[in-house]
């Protein structure tokens, strides 16, 4: 905000006028501008500013009002600009503003609190997450467009809930680490990486399909019973040492992933010897046969909510080998060692 006053000197014979100038600093406090003849000439109006740079005149002004760009006011009140300065300003302000930066943004980089590379980096990671949220939607919209006319109501209450894969995703994460309780989340993040599968960037209509399914499977209290009574074979709260166990389980499973990746039957063997073993000491057990019959008491593995989990999650992952299809290869190895 630029302001003038005027000064009057009395003296016998005239009175002297002087028109000083002030502008308001960063603080709000206005402090004097010193027009000389020198810098007068330098000083151009908003009209040849906004001549210069190819802006509107009310576009210019409003970076005044918002105090982006920096002007004087004339005699008469007409703001008044340093030239080669102003066009500079006004040119980054507008090439900013063309890469569809906010104000806030453009004001970080005109006070040198943030770098342009800092602020378009920002931006784009914005925009990534935009465009997910989009491309989500729109493979939405079209899932309950190509759903037959007896399906569409169905289909539009799936897809409804899990309208953003974000979410989606985190449906996902709880419900596993709810069936992995007691153990601390920290310990299951490399178990989540591999086998809950992140949301597609851009997905097709069957993959938002299979994610919406996945959602909805979870939210229901009995699957969460089931897949517990699956990985622990029983109450977790029987089992001595839950994380020890875990652990061992999982160094079974990332053995057994590369016989399923080679097509090896399930059998007896090192892998079903680790399983069983790990499971009866944490239940200060020993492996034996009636032991191993009782670790398929109540079982679960062949429950059709399971595979169908795990169908839908092996669909979204592509190639990948699930813990769900290991452990049921663990299974089977199981139930022939028991049966034979």
């Amino acid at each position: 905000m630029i302001s003038c006053c005027v000064v009057a000197t009395n003296c016998p014979s005239f009175e002297v006028i002087t028109y000083v100038q002030y502008r308001k600093s960063s603080t709000g406090v206005e402090v004097q501008l010193v027009v000389t003849d020198d810098t007068q000439a330098t000083l151009v109006s908003i009209g040849e500013l906004a001549r210069s740079t190819g802006l509107a005149v009310r576009t210019i002004r409003f970076y005044c009002d918002e105090g982006i760009l920096d002007a004087r006011r004339s005699v008469g009140g007409h703001r008044l600009f340093d030239a080669e300065p102003a066009v500079e300003r006004v040119l980054l302000i507008k090439r900013l503003r063309a890469l569809g930066l906010g104000l806030g943004s453009i004001t970080e980089v005109l006070r040198g609190e943030r770098s342009i590379a800092e602020v378009t980096a920002a931006e784009s990671a914005r925009l990534d997450v935009e465009i997910r949220t989009l491309a989500w939607r729109r493979a939405c919209l079209r899932a309950v467009e190509d759903a037959s006319p007896a399906c569409r109501a169905e289909r539009l209450a799936l897809l409804a809930a899990a309208q953003d894969g974000g979410v989606a995703h985190d449906c996902l994460v709880r419900f596993w680490l709810r069936a992995l309780a007691p153990i601390p989340a920290g310990d299951v993040d490399g178990w989540i990486y591999w086998n809950v599968p992140e949301p597609p960037g851009d997905p097709s209509v069957e993959e938002v399909v299979a994610y919406a399914e996945l959602v909805a499977m979870v939210s229901d209290p009995e699957l969460n019973r089931v897949v517990r009574r699956q990985y622990w074979r029983g109450p977790a709260d029987r089992i001595r040492e839950p994380r020890s166990l875990y652990g061992q389980i999982g160094d079974v499973m990332a053995d057994v992933v590369p016989l399923v990746t080679d097509g090896v039957r399930p059998r007896g063997g090192d892998e079903l010897d680790r399983f069983v073993d790990a499971h009866a000491g944490a239940r200060g057990e020993r492996d034996t046969r009636r032991f191993r019959a009782q670790l398929l008491n109540d079982a679960t593995d062949s429950d059709h909510r399971i595979h169908r989990y795990w169908t839908l999650t092996e669909q979204l992952l592509g190639a990948r080998i699930t813990v769900g299809r290991a452990h049921n290869w663990v299974y089977r190895a199981l139930v022939d060692s028991v049966e034979h």
